[in-house]
């Protein structure tokens, strides 16, 4: 783990912040299905001298001059990307997935066009049409939704019929609380017939997707990926833009700079570059295989105590926990109860559900983080169990007290990669 040295007597402030989120980290139980631990030398990425590098412009192509190392590292994280996603073209410059998202939009789209993305309330991202964020005020957006919550199949007939209608410029795939898979050839069938461009936002999934336990959507006849470079995939907080179309990977470089942001944040295009080589490495596809079992594993156990989950299982990393006809609590009561004893996941809406988005019906929890720490179907079982004694005790301050030492003692058995 860095020492900090000078961060400690600068900045005391922000060094004791530093300090209590380690601690937090080492003795809680992270479980929010979009968080994970990056691989150390990511983290050594990405506190480089890079950061004082200005590198608009890509590859061979920038606006100043000394880039011959910026270059270097550019490029080794376009090609580690194309190889390990099979693309053709791959921009790794979006700070983010959203701005990855909305640069896409420009790239493809022109003012009032359609872009049909999975309905949030059943498990889609904001970024894919929710009407809080602006780029509704430039596009429209249409949605499908689930058509059984049991089962989390999706309504393929009413995508086909709201697409005939709308004419869709893009069928968007990917989701942000969605426990299953997606039928790639039957979304690809449907755009085809309208004459949309295939995306799918693989944020959640790349790296179940790097690692080949769940399906690669370019092997569907997809025409563009956008993902972070984050979550599963254990690397830096990014994005990233993959296609085959070199006439659509021309459109994206454009929109991506110098259409919708400045220079590139070098320190993490070197970090992700860190993270796709650690990802193409063989051992990552058993990591990739282990939280699936992990999560799987989890989700049976939950099951199996009466503990209702939306689209009963999982296909994934993550899984949604409807509170209220599990317990007849809200989702935000079991976060607030379970973070007071070091297990952390996040409140989220279910499908149809009835409640404020503050105050939702559920939560949703993933497996990435705990199975980078080494847990495995032993520990899920463990896991499982403090989570349901906790709301057992929720009325007993004692009992959840001695159970947050025993979280505390079962998770300083596994170390968190890099600070330890």
């Amino acid at each position: 783990m860095p020492t900090y040295t000078s961060l400690q007597k600068e900045d005391p402030a922000v060094f004791a912040a530093l300090m209590g989120e380690i601690k937090r980290q080492k003795e809680g139980v992270e479980l929010i299905a979009s968080e994970n631990y990056i691989f150390p030398a990511v983290m050594e990425a990405m506190a480089t001298v890079f950061n004082n590098k200005y590198s608009e412009g890509y590859p061979g192509k920038r606006y100043y001059g000394g880039q011959e190392f910026t270059d270097q590292v550019e490029t080794l994280a376009i090609e580690r990307a194309k190889k390990l996603f099979n693309a053709g073209h791959a921009n790794v410059q979006p700070h983010a997935g959203a701005p990855a998202n909305v640069a896409l939009y420009f790239a493809l789209l022109e003012p009032g066009d359609t872009v049909m993305g999975m309905d949030l309330s059943h498990g889609g991202h904001l970024t894919h049409g929710h009407p809080v964020t602006y780029i509704t005020k430039i596009f429209k957006f249409v949605r499908y939704k689930m058509k059984d919550v049991e089962t989390g199949e999706i309504d393929y007939d009413e995508m086909l019929a709201v697409a005939r209608k709308e004419k869709p410029k893009i069928l968007l795939g990917g989701f942000s609380a969605f426990p299953r898979e997606l039928d790639y050839a039957k979304m690809k069938a449907i755009a085809q017939e309208v004459g949309a461009i295939t995306v799918m936002d693989m944020a959640h999934i790349a790296g179940l997707i790097a690692g080949k336990q769940l399906q690669n959507p370019f092997d569907h006849g997809f025409d563009v990926i956008t993902t972070t470079t984050h979550k599963t995939l254990r690397g830096p907080r990014g994005g990233m833009i993959l296609t085959r179309d070199p006439e659509l990977g021309k459109k994206i470089d454009k929109s991506v700079f110098p259409g919708f942001q400045g220079g590139p944040i070098m320190q993490m295009v070197a970090a992700k570059a860190v993270a796709f080589g650690e990802a193409l490495k063989p051992e990552f596809k058993e990591y990739a295989a282990q939280i699936i079992r992990n999560s799987k594993h989890l989700a049976s156990f939950f099951m199996e105590h009466g503990v209702k989950l939306v689209t009963n299982g999982t296909d994934n990393h993550m899984m949604l926990i409807d509170c209220v006809k599990s317990w007849n609590l809200g989702g935000g009561e079991v976060e607030h109860l379970l973070d007071a004893i070091g297990i952390t996941l996040n409140k989220n809406m279910i499908a149809n559900d009835t409640r404020k988005p503050m105050d939702p019906s559920g939560v949703r929890l993933g497996t990435p983080a705990i199975t980078t720490r080494g847990m495995k179907e032993k520990e899920m079982e463990i896991l499982g169990q403090f989570m349901l004694s906790a709301i057992e005790k929720r009325n007993d301050e004692k009992a959840l007290v001695t159970l947050g030492g025993k979280v505390k003692e079962f998770c300083l058995q596994f170390p968190v990669p890099g600070i330890e």
